[in-house]
C-alpha cells in the first residue's frame, strides 16, 4: 500500500519526453549560430558607417575620401556581404548620411535556406 502511495507523488520527465526537447534545443542552437554571424556582420557594417560619418563630419570630405574610409574599415573588419558601390550617400542639411541594403541568405538544411534583409543606416 505505501509503494502506491509513493509512485503517485513521484513526477518527472520520461526519457522520450527528454530526447524530444533535446532535439528541439539542439536545432534551435544550432540555427542560431548559423544566423549570428549575419547580425554581428550587420552590427559591424552599421557601426563603420556611423564611424565614417562621425569623421567627415568633422573634416568635409569628398565622396571618394568616403568610399575609401569604408573599404579600409571593411577590410580591417573583413566584411564581405557589402561593397564600396552598395553604400548609398546623402546630404541633408549640411550632414552626410551613410546607408547600404543588402540581403544574406543562409543554407539550414538540404534546399531549405533562410533570406534576411538588412537596412544598415549611420547615425
Amino acid at each position: 500500500m505505501q509503494y502506491h502511495t509513493m509512485r503517485q507523488k513521484q513526477k518527472g520527465i520520461s526519457l522520450s519526453g527528454l530526447l524530444v526537447w533535446a532535439v528541439i534545443l539542439i536545432l534551435v542552437v544550432i540555427s542560431g549560430l548559423k544566423i549570428a554571424p549575419a547580425y554581428i556582420e550587420f552590427a559591424s557594417i552599421q557601426k563603420n558607417l556611423s564611424a565614417i560619418v562621425k569623421d567627415i563630419n568633422a573634416q568635409s570630405a569628398d565622396l571618394n575620401q568616403v568610399r575609401i574610409l569604408f573599404s579600409k574599415r571593411a577590410q580591417i573588419d573583413n566584411i564581405k556581404s557589402i561593397n564600396v558601390q552598395d553604400i548609398k550617400i546623402n546630404k541633408e542639411s549640411g550632414r552626410i548620411f551613410l546607408s547600404a541594403s543588402y540581403t544574406v541568405r543562409i543554407p539550414l538544411v538540404s534546399n531549405l535556406s533562410l533570406t534576411i534583409d538588412f537596412d544598415a543606416v549611420s547615425e
